[in-house]
Order: structure tokens, then sequence, then C-alpha cells
């Protein structure tokens, strides 16, 4: 399979996963909250991760769906990965509390069947990032800056 074919479904997919999950977040915000208030690694941070969240999740599908920063949107889309999965182990090895993971397409997954999913979409990341042009020799601009 072609690299470009790769990057388009695996842009494809984090398009919908992420745009799904953002707005289920926005959609039920006030339990979103809640849940990050009572997670306690994340209870002190839980004012502005409740925004920054979904903004950084919407911003990353933005970048994935044009091909001048799609390899953007993979870096963000495997970074936001990295910390979910880290955050899943955390909570799993090491909270009394274990918050509900109530939302969407994952709402009926346990803890660890969740951790394999984020395994598995961050391994799919980290394709999407070694599939994707190199950014060597072209001209991207994001706003006034030059990459």
């Amino acid at each position: 399979m072609k690299r470009s074919t790769i990057t388009v479904w695996l842009s494809l997919f984090f398009v919908v996963l992420f745009t799904y999950a953002a707005a289920m977040k926005l959609l039920t915000f006030a339990q979103f909250k809640s849940q990050l208030g009572l997670s306690p690694p994340l209870s002190a941070y839980a004012s502005w991760l409740v925004v920054m969240v979904p903004a950084l999740e919407l911003a990353s599908v933005a970048a994935l769906l044009f091909p001048r920063t799609r390899l953007l949107g993979f870096y963000g889309v495997f970074s936001l990965m990295v910390m979910f999965t880290t955050y899943i182990i955390i909570i799993l090895k090491f909270s009394q509390y274990v918050p509900c993971s109530c939302g969407g397409i994952l709402q009926d997954m346990t803890w660890r069947q969740h951790l394999v999913f984020n395994i598995g979409a961050t391994i799919l990341a980290a394709l999407g990032v070694l599939a994707s042009p190199s950014w060597q020799g072209h001209r991207y601009v994001l706003g006034s800056w030059r990459l």
C-alpha cells in the first residue's frame, strides 16, 4: 500500500475518533469537568484541562484534514495518545479512585480494554508520523511562522 494511502486512511480514522471524543467532552461538559476533578492525578489541573483537551483534539483534527499540515496533526494525535495512555496506566497502577469512563463508543470498555485500545491507537499514530512525507524540502506556513 502506498504511503499516501496509509496516511489518508489513518487521518480519516483519527479525524472521526478525535472529533467524536471532543464532541462528547463538550456535550457532557459538566460531567467531564466533574470526572477530571475527582481524578487524583488531575484534580489540580481540571479547570484548564477541561478546555484544553477538547481544544487540542480539535486542533489535531484540523491539522489532519489538510495534506500540508497532516504530519503536524499526526504529531498532535501521537502526543495526546501517549498522554491518555500514560494517564490510564497511572490510574490503574496508583490510584485508589478509578473515575468513570462515561461517554461515547468506549463507555462499555473496562479500563484495561481502554488501555489496550489506546496502545493500539498510539501505534497507529506513530505509523502516521512515520508514513507521512517529510517536511524537509517543503515550505509550510502556519500563520506568520515558517517551518
